[in-house]
């Protein structure tokens, strides 16, 4: 009896394993388009069929998005952050908003205990590329720099499964903060994050945890409604 999904070729998964790095690596971040099929072909010396099997994949898998007549987009730099994605694009935005609030206050005070100089340097470094694109008005940058703002926070926990966790959930939160800024940048939208660093440098974990919490219905907290308790 013939096998309905006959194995792939040697040559088919070294192609994904390549297409994988790319993204994993960060040479294709979340949102960029990819190099087009053709310029794939050329760049890895295979064939086109071998090229597009290995991009179908990879969108299988919840990493590539394919859009017909624009091209293809990285959506998730990993197979978990991919079924995220799809399993949490529809959920109530509040939910997810509280579980921002609850993963970033643990790491907040994780971070306030266990950060070290370098982590310290890396937080006032990417705090300043926050502000400096909040500055410039464009909003999917900021939506970037902040992401990446807050995915240095909880690396700063030293906490490998949580960092792991929230780098998985990372384009989740982004399109939840996309929807929350809007589409322009406004100053009622502007949350200052330099207190977080403050207490975090100080090693206050408390304040730390407090000011974590605080940030995420800052945005466009007439968004949420609380719930009536009906």
């Amino acid at each position: 009896m013939p096998l309905s999904h006959p194995r792939r070729s040697a040559l088919s998964e070294q192609v994904i394993a390549e297409l994988r790095h790319q993204i994993t690596s960060g040479e294709w971040p979340v949102g960029s388009r990819i190099p087009t099929e053709p310029e794939l072909v050329e760049q890895l010396g295979v064939a086109r069929n071998t090229v597009r099997e290995a991009v179908r994949a990879l969108a299988h898998n919840g990493l590539l998005d394919i859009r017909q007549g624009s091209g293809t987009y990285v959506v998730a730099t990993s197979e978990l952050a991919g079924v995220m994605h799809r399993r949490f694009a529809g959920a109530d935005p509040r939910h997810i908003a509280e579980l921002r609030s609850t993963l970033e206050s643990a790491a907040a005070k994780l971070a306030a205990e266990r950060r070290t100089d370098k982590d310290l340097r890396q937080l006032e470094t990417l705090l300043a590329r926050r502000e400096e694109v909040w500055e410039s008005g464009d909003t999917e940058a900021f939506v970037t720099a902040d992401a990446t703002f807050h995915m240095a926070v909880v690396a700063a926990s030293h906490n490998d499964v949580m960092t792991a966790m929230y780098a998985d959930l990372g384009e989740v939160l982004r399109d939840w903060l996309r929807a929350d800024v809007g589409a322009g940048l406004t100053p009622d939208t502007y949350m200052d994050h330099a207190r977080l660093v403050d207490v975090i440098r100080a090693g206050d974990t408390e304040a730390a945890a407090k000011e974590a919490a605080s940030y995420p219905f800052l945005c466009n907290p007439g968004r949420f409604t609380a719930p009536s308790g009906d």
